[in-house]
This record gives C-alpha cells, sequence and structure tokens, in this order.
C-alpha cells in the first residue's frame, strides 16, 4: 500500500493521502498542493498502523 505526502509551496506537510485520487480531490477542494511526495515503505507502515486514511485528510 502506498501513501503520499503533500505539500504546498513553503515545503510544509498538509495532507498525506492513500491515493492519487485523493490527492486529486484535495486539489479540486482548494488545497494548495504544489509537491506530492510518495513515502517510503516504512513511513507508510507507520500511517497504516496509526491512523486511518480518513484521519489524514479531514477535510472529506
Amino acid at each position: 500500500m502506498k501513501f503520499f505526502c503533500c505539500f504546498d509551496q513553503e515545503g510544509a506537510l498538509i495532507a498525506r493521502c492513500q491515493t492519487m485520487a485523493d490527492v486529486e480531490v484535495l486539489k479540486n477542494l482548494g488545497r494548495p498542493i504544489a509537491k506530492v511526495v510518495e513515502m517510503e515503505p516504512g513511513e507508510a507502515v507507520v500511517c497504516r498502523i496509526t491512523d486511518t486514511p480518513a484521519s489524514f485528510n479531514e477535510d472529506y
């Protein structure tokens, strides 16, 4: 399972998404996503264990 980090133009983390479709939804909602980076496998495992995908994107 892949996760993605979304950053604004200043480089601040603004969201974590499970799919690129989630990233597109956030863009359509007006979030200022300037850069999307795929998380490393170890980072993604931590996300899966500690949170649910719904908690990553509070805009849903």
